[in-house]
């Protein structure tokens, strides 16, 4: 069960309205769905999250690029929403890198049936997958001081789980607004 709501600053407080990502397929389209929540240019967070398995924060503030944090990216990774919040950059890789991967694949020996090497290779194509992208890391992603001068701390982040988006919510101050759209 996926729930994503967008909360917008303004002048009078936070306000919640409940979103639909059907329509959007890259970050970038995010985004634009946030800034048109507040024509201001005022802060903008996109809180998605996924019962018990991880959620996301997307923070837009107006024209400056999205900072994104996500709770535990090999999980976000097996969710069409996580895998829009999960980008190259976020995730450390350069772009294009899918040519890479397989060159990497390839290299390995482990699809000729190279059993004798493995201790010895299979280190290194481990650590060669990894390090081009390959691997999702368990765990957070992203800025994780990116509701710092909102009232939630990086270690308060870290620390939450179940109902994140809620407790994010709360320490913001707009937990009301928020049921308004659960």
């Amino acid at each position: 069960m996926y729930f994503a709501a967008l909360l917008a600053r303004t002048e009078d407080g936070w306000e919640a309205s409940d979103t639909e990502l059907d329509d959007v397929e890259t970050l970038s389209d995010l985004a634009d769905l946030a800034r048109e929540a507040s024509p201001d240019e005022d802060t903008v967070l996109v809180l998605i999250e996924q019962e018990d398995a991880w959620f996301g924060v997307v923070r837009v503030d107006g024209e400056e690029d999205p900072r994104i944090y996500v709770s535990d990216a090999a999980a976000a990774a097996r969710s069409s929403y996580g895998e829009i919040l999960l980008t190259d950059e976020l995730l450390g890789r350069d772009p294009g890198d899918d040519g890479d991967d397989l060159d990497a694949l390839d290299l390995d020996g482990t699809e000729d049936g190279e059993s004798g090497d493995e201790d010895e290779d299979g280190a290194d194509g481990g650590a060669a997958s990894a390090g081009s992208g390959d691997a999702v890391p368990h765990g957070p992603v992203g800025d994780p001081e990116v509701l710092d001068d909102l009232g939630v701390s990086e270690k308060e982040l870290r620390s939450m789980s179940g109902d994140a988006v809620g407790e994010i919510a709360e320490a913001l101050g707009a937990s009301e607004v928020l049921e308004t759209v659960r």
